[in-house]
């Protein structure tokens, strides 16, 4: 089987390159943007210039089997485009549907979509868990590209051969991860006194490990096919279990103070990070019993074993 993995430099595509490569059933085209980019020997590197409605993907679909899209335009912290919905629909609504059309063209026979957990929303009630048949509610321009694009795929879908397959993950940690997940462990080593000592939320995260392994089994699984998949690690954390766990991972104690959450979600809104707050006292949970049953799978690595995995490679690279 020949798979065409776009983002292969990114965060989740790399690694799904990475585990393709050891497939010895699987042949793997990674599709990158950019140059100087790396990849197992095994692995093909192709080049496109971008992701939109415009893009030639001709060469790069040419003789594959399926394709794993993992590229797109992320969610931004501080946005810089004065439009920024327009600018993620260019990217992740028609550069998507442009590469579906391309590849069913080319003979592709499925496509995996990597979309995200903000499509359902962006917060649940404590133990009432999102559902892949929820009624959508994406708050935000990423979350709206997000479901839009799904909707064209499935639109798409429906009067041509192409099998699609859709995951939305929850926030996604592993080695090398970045972002607000790097700077909690950098907090960590270095002894910061925190204020989430006392955070009673449940949040859903998946480790990269368990991503990737839900990905291959999307591409084979006849049941995929067409489907809507949640995923995550199957185990739900408070803010104050994660940070005492990755800790833990560290070799480190976890110096946590137990502010009450009011006050915590007081604070941020009057200094404008009311988004942060939510994050960080709210809570986000994603039921994956269908994924599980439907595709006879569930999450093959542990919360604390991932934890350490992703605490080792960061120590390795420096920490900071």
């Amino acid at each position: 089987m020949r798979v065409g993995v776009t983002g292969a430099s990114g965060f989740v595509g790399r690694a799904i390159v990475e585990r393709l490569s050891r497939e010895s059933s699987m042949q793997v085209c990674g599709i990158v943007r950019r140059e100087g980019v790396t990849a197992p020997s095994r692995v093909e590197l192709l080049r496109v210039d971008d992701l939109t409605a415009g893009t030639d993907w001709r060469t790069a679909v040419r003789g594959v089997d399926a394709v794993v899209h993992a590229a797109a335009r992320v969610h931004v912290m501080r946005e810089t485009v004065d439009d920024p919905l327009s600018e993620f629909r260019r990217v992740n609504v028609a550069g998507t549907l442009n590469l579906a059309r391309q590849a069913a063209a080319a003979g592709v026979r499925r496509f995996v979509f990597l979309s995200s957990i903000k499509v359902n929303g962006e917060g649940t009630a404590l133990d009432r868990a999102y559902s892949a048949d929820d009624i959508p509610s994406p708050a935000d321009p990423y979350g709206i590209s997000k479901l839009e694009a799904e909707q064209g795929l499935r639109a798409f879908a429906r009067e041509s051969d192409l099998e699609v397959v859709i995951i939305r993950p929850v926030l996604v940690y592993g080695p090398g991860v970045k972002a607000n997940f790097r700077t909690m462990m950098s907090w960590l080593l270095r002894g910061v006194p925190l204020p989430f000592g006392a955070i009673h939320n449940s949040r859903s995260l998946v480790g990269l490990d368990n991503l990737v392994d839900l990905v291959l089994r999307a591409l084979t699984h006849p049941a995929a096919a067409n489907q809507t998949f949640l995923v995550s690690d199957g185990e739900d954390l408070s803010t104050t279990d994660l940070l005492r766990r990755t800790a833990d991972a560290l070799g480190v104690r976890a110096r946590l103070l137990p502010v009450p959450a009011t006050l915590i979600e007081a604070a941020a809104r009057l200094a404008g990070k009311g988004d942060l707050a939510n994050r960080l006292c709210g809570s986000l949970q994603v039921d994956i019993t269908t994924t599980c049953a439907r595709l006879d799978w569930f999450p093959p690595i542990a919360v604390d074993d991932a934890l350490v995995k992703t605490a080792a490679h960061f120590l390795a690279h420096g920490g900071a």
